[in-house]
């Protein structure tokens, strides 16, 4: 008899903790007024409906709810971690200048320990990690980089890949694309060859990105495990290049990894951990941009006979005033194709291929009546503001010429697909360069038809489920 007293006494324990758990769970504490919002399941939180894709270049159906629900500034949790998230432009460009006072930039937690060097502050020692970080990427992929050597190499890269296409009946032009930037930017970085490789750099990092928002269970057969899989395959192979360049006798490359190797004698943070994931997170953000605008590209462009005939007209302006049409193109020539230009703002505003920037709150952060609380991971969701109709009249139309009349000021805070404030990607002019020259070595020299178009998702990163299908042929 009492042996059942004891288990149900046990049994009434056990709901008594479970149930003051989840409530202690969806009321978090706070030195104020927590924004409103749902903090979903326990551990798992709203971290499912996050990441269920929708078929629209519309804002991801999470995000769009919860602003109508709850306003521009609301609380979550993704996979068991509490979140701010905020689409107000006035707190997201306030916070973006707050960096080191009341906001630091956030890592996953494998990637923060890196920066924990022993006798500093993890916010100081982010700072000079940052400032080294920016410094040497600028040094390689800068606009005096770019006008020096990397535009006439894009050029010849880009004229290398089409012509492989133009032989073929059809390619998939993000996965072409992707292979295109992901090994130019490679080479510069690593002197990587595709063809001595011991991966495929192109087919590891498609492996990764499609894990990338998958739910966080690491259990082999999951995509997520897939996902770090991979990653743990690339950061090996950086690191046996970085071993194999530190062995060497002579460091006569004159690329990213020459540089980085002589700096690890002076800067004390440069272990072979972080070199390795710096390089790895250095091509996997080249990679998905450049690749995601230029797909996107040819999924809109078709639609819009005005805008690729004045985009046509632009680059054959270009041939027209060179004294030899044959030559390689010029800074100055790059910087005489605005409308161009309008049209990468147009696809990077549509297509936010990422929804936001992530931060953390190094202390409570009261604003606009709630109050932030320390330690609480913050998004900016940048996507929304660049689908705000209170700043892009019908925010989902394509529609370049509406850059001729944005005043710089309003775009500067409310259009921020490289980042923000002083964490502006420094491959952001790499990256329009890149976009720029292969439009300008298509619309001159080549013609297609689309073949098969896949489905545009959102998860809430931008994908294009089985590719964009063309056959390209020379004019």
């Amino acid at each position: 008899m009492w042996i059942n007293t004891a288990a149900f006494g046990l049994v009434g324990l056990l709901v008594i903790y479970v149930g003051h758990w989840i409530r202690r769970w969806r009321n978090p504490k706070c030195n104020g007024i927590l924004p409103p919002g749902s903090m979903g399941f326990p551990l798992i939180g709203e971290t499912l409906p996050l990441i269920i894709p929708s078929y629209s270049l519309d804002l991801h159906p999470f995000i769009k709810t919860r602003i109508q629900r709850y306003g521009t500034i609301f609380r979550t949790s993704i996979a068991g971690r509490p979140v701010i998230m905020s689409a107000d432009p006035e707190l997201n460009n306030f916070l973006l200048l707050q960096e080191g006072k009341l906001v630091e930039l956030w890592y996953m937690d494998t990637f923060s320990k890196i920066f924990a060097q022993e006798g500093e502050s993890r916010t100081s020692a982010v700072g000079a990690v940052h400032k080294y970080g920016r410094s040497i990427f600028l040094n390689h992929f800068g606009a005096s980089s770019l006008k020096e050597k990397l535009l006439p190499q894009i050029e010849q890269v880009v004229y290398k890949t089409l012509s492989s296409c133009s032989t073929q009946d059809s390619v998939d032009i993000k996965r072409v694309a992707s292979a295109m930037v992901l090994e130019f930017s490679a080479k510069q970085i690593l002197s990587y060859d595709a063809e001595t490789s011991p991966i495929n750099i192109t087919d590891a990092y498609s492996r990764i990105i499609n894990g990338f928002m998958s739910f966080p269970v690491n259990i082999p057969g999951t995509a997520y495990h897939q996902c770090l899989k991979n990653q743990n395959k690339v950061v090996s192979m950086l690191k046996d290049m970085l071993k194999e360049r530190q062995n060497s006798t002579e460091l006569n490359h004159g690329d990213f990894l020459d540089q980085i190797c002589k700096d690890m004698e002076k800067e004390k943070f440069l272990s072979e951990d972080f070199i390795s994931q710096l390089i790895f997170g250095g091509l996997f953000a080249t990679f998905e941009s450049i690749s995601a605008v230029i797909a996107l590209a040819f999924s809109l462009l078709p639609h819009h006979p005005l805008v690729l005939e004045e985009m046509m007209a632009e680059h054959e302006a270009i041939l027209k005033n060179r004294p030899n049409p044959n030559s390689s193109l010029t800074w100055d020539e790059y910087k005489s194709m605005p409308f161009t230009l309008h049209v990468i703002n147009e696809i990077l505003r549509l297509g936010n291929v990422t929804p936001g920037l992530l931060r953390k709150a190094i202390k409570d952060i009261p604003v606009k009546g709630f109050t932030i609380p320390a330690g609480w991971t913050i998004m900016l969701v940048t996507s929304a503001q660049q689908l705000s109709p209170n700043t892009f009249h019908n925010p989902l139309e394509f529609n370049p010429w509406r850059w001729k009349e944005l005043d710089s000021e309003v775009v500067s805070k409310n259009f921020m697909p490289f980042g923000g404030g002083m964490r502006q990607c420094a491959g952001a002019e790499y990256s329009r360069v890149f976009m720029a020259t292969f439009f300008h070595v298509l619309l001159t020299k080549y013609r297609w038809t689309k073949i098969k178009e896949g489905t545009i998702s959102r998860n809430p990163i931008l994908g294009f489920g089985k590719g964009i299908h063309i056959k390209l042929s020379k004019k």
